[in-house]
């Protein structure tokens, strides 16, 4: 039957022939036993009409020809289309909420991972990388600078001067060449020598209970050499006792310590061993002076080059 006959149908009609069609395609054996044999169409209107019948449908003549012939023609039936650029479009349109929503979250998903990224780690790095550049090009110059215009109104000790210029010089290249390390390495021993200029106190020997006065040490390295000491404190212009760096010259390790004990020739070791035995009392403690503006003490008392931290 054409399609203009399919529009003379009425709409129920149809539905009905439409259903015709189905029964024939869910019923494989009809189609296999009847159709595909080549069997009459009026043997298969006649299985079509008990199958409706059994179910209290009553099925017009011209609706069950119509559902053949539309089964015959693959009327009804859908067929999906090749898929094709124009298909896959089709297809998106279709499900364009879900897609947006998806699509939507991940977009922030990705938004708040790279706002994340930019702030917890981009933007801290950048900032260290601009506060070390500042610190190279300004910030380290400019103390090293300071603090060598510090010593000089201090310093009356030529000594001084040229230790501290080397220790700017040394400081600056190291910052010009980006190592910041080695740069602040510098200034901090730049730092240390002002604050020993800063410093005015006396050296004294201990002469108290409980701490010995003088000490004899055979080194390791000869054990034929006996090597005498005097135990000091440096005392300050308030009266307090000092702690101050001192090389260990048995080990080689600097340590700040409020005792250490000076080397010194036999001859001082044996004056100041007389004094204390005198009255258990060492009147001419004083062994040195170290004034503001120099690095190094002037020793009142002969003493040899040495000194160590440790004697127990």
């Amino acid at each position: 039957m054409t399609g203009a006959a399919d529009k003379k149908l009425p709409l129920n009609e149809v539905m009905m022939a439409m259903d015709v069609v189905d029964t024939l395609r869910h019923r494989d054996r009809i189609i296999e036993r009847e159709l595909s044999q080549g069997d009459r169409d009026a043997q298969l209107y006649a299985r079509l009409r008990e199958i409706y019948t059994s179910q209290g449908i009553d099925v017009p003549e011209h609706v069950l020809r119509e559902g053949v012939a539309a089964l015959k023609e693959d009327r009804f039936l859908y067929t999906p289309p090749p898929a094709g650029f124009n298909v896959t479009m089709a297809t998106l349109y279709v499900h364009r909420l879900t897609l947006a929503k998806w699509t939507g979250a991940l977009a922030l998903v990705l938004i708040v991972a790279f706002a994340g990224w930019r702030v917890l780690i981009v933007a801290p790095r950048q900032q260290a990388a601009e506060t070390l550049r500042v610190d190279l090009s300004e910030g380290l110059p400019l103390a090293f600078d300071s603090t060598l215009a510090s010593i000089g109104q201090e310093a009356s000790d030529t000594a001084a001067i040229e230790q501290a210029n080397r220790l700017v010089n040394d400081g600056k290249a190291a910052a010009a060449r980006g190592d910041a390390d080695t740069a602040r390495s510098k200034l901090a021993e730049l730092k240390a020598l002002r604050d020993q200029l800063l410093l005015s106190y006396e050296i004294r020997i201990v002469s108290r209970p409980g701490t010995p006065s003088g000490v004899e040490r055979i080194p390791d390295v000869n054990r034929a050499t006996r090597n005498l000491y005097v135990v000091v404190e440096a005392i300050g212009v308030d009266g307090k006792r000092l702690s101050l760096p001192v090389q260990n010259e048995e080990d080689g390790k600097t340590e700040v310590v409020p005792l250490w004990a000076v080397r010194v020739p036999k001859a001082t070791f044996d004056a100041v061993k007389r004094d204390k035995q005198d009255d258990g009392i060492i009147q001419n403690a004083t062994i040195g002076v170290k004034e503001r503006g120099t690095l190094q003490p002037n020793w009142v008392m002969k003493v040899d080059n040495g000194a160590i931290t440790t004697w127990k």
